[in-house]
């Protein structure tokens, strides 16, 4: 094989991993949302799930598709902002469970 074989084919193997990446925090985010309903707590903004799951799934991108890196961002910010929102919402129940056994004794 000649040196523009390989570099079609590292080309290739490299987009390959970069889309099994974004596959894989898409999956992430569901089971994070999903957990999150289940659990009771709020989820954030439904724009953000909704929008994170377009942005990977259009093909109109701020980087040509065949380099994912702008889809595995955005699936992180979604994650971390479904995450940080389960954080405060946690924080504000024990807020809350603070205050009312306060009030009791």
């Amino acid at each position: 094989m000649d040196s523009w074989t390989w570099v079609i084919v590292a080309v290739a193997v490299v987009a390959a991993a970069l889309l099994g990446a974004a596959v894989w925090l898409l999956l992430r985010l569901v089971r994070t949302r999903r957990e999150l309903r289940r659990a009771g707590l709020p989820t954030g903004p439904k724009w953000v799930f909704w929008g994170a799951v377009l942005y990977l799934v259009l093909p109109t991108d701020l980087v040509p598709d065949p380099v994912y890196l702008d889809d595995i961002g955005v699936l992180l910010l979604a994650i971390r902002s479904m995450r940080s929102g389960r954080q405060d919402a946690l924080a504000a129940m024990g807020r809350q469970e603070g205050t009312g056994t306060a009030l009791r004794g």
